[in-house]
């Protein structure tokens, strides 16, 4: 991969307020991957050696219980860094990461994490305020499984992710990576056959389009009614 340029990364929000020059220091300790679709790039339980700038494309951060059953905690996309557990006080890496498509990503070694906060505020400040976010996230998800019916649950994972990765289409708002409906299933803590159920009821009212691996947000509005529960199945 050719050098990158560090004006790339001036825009994303971990690197902001950082001058160019400093930038090109960070690239210049940071080694660059590619990744195939369905690649992990470090794994539950791991040593936490390093952590990652996702350059180009989409990570699925997938939890696995003791009873090895699969949970997805989130998607990674573009611009957003991955793999901190250093900064969460950890040594081993809490979940699966895995390449959702084929994706470029950016490591550094865990070891100069603190030097790096500690030489940039900025980097520090905007890194836990992303983790917070992170936390929010998650808080509210354990909110919604104890809370919302079913079909709220899966409506606002949907909106979620059209909303974080979203592409205009002709047809609607498409979620941008591959998709399952066994995905969403683990994102809501619900069957495969429930959610196929509700796409397909959803898909038949004209509010998505669905195929393999693929879905497209027809009419937001009306599933924002879903999610909200004022439009009862």
């Amino acid at each position: 991969m050719k050098r990158l340029d560090a004006s790339l990364l001036a825009g994303l929000p971990p690197f902001a307020d950082i001058e160019i020059q400093d930038l090109n220091e960070l690239l210049s300790q940071a080694t660059s991957a590619h990744y195939v679709k369905g690649a992990h790039i470090f794994e539950q339980g791991g040593d936490a050696h390093s952590f990652f700038l996702l350059l180009d494309g989409h990570i699925r951060v997938v939890k696995v219980t003791p009873h090895g059953e699969q949970v997805i905690a989130r998607y990674i996309s573009s611009g957003e860094l991955f793999g901190i557990a250093h900064a969460m006080g950890r040594d081993i890496y809490p979940a699966n990461a895995v390449a959702a498509v084929d994706c470029v990503v950016l490591s550094w070694p865990d070891k100069i994490w603190d030097q790096t906060i500690q030489r940039y505020p900025s980097f520090a400040t905007n890194t836990y305020a992303m983790i917070g976010a992170r936390l929010q996230d998650a808080q509210d998800r354990i909110v919604e499984m104890a809370t919302e019916r079913v079909e709220q649950r899966v409506a606002s994972v949907i909106l979620k992710l059209a909303n974080q990765t979203g592409k205009k289409t002709d047809e609607g708002i498409l979620i941008d990576f591959p998709i399952s409906r066994q995905d969403i299933s683990e994102m809501t803590g619900t069957t495969l056959h429930t959610v196929s159920r509700l796409l397909s009821a959803w898909e038949q009212q004209g509010f998505v389009k669905s195929s393999r691996q693929k879905i497209t947000v027809t009419q937001s509005s009306r599933l924002l009614m879903v999610a909200s529960g004022e439009n009862n199945e």
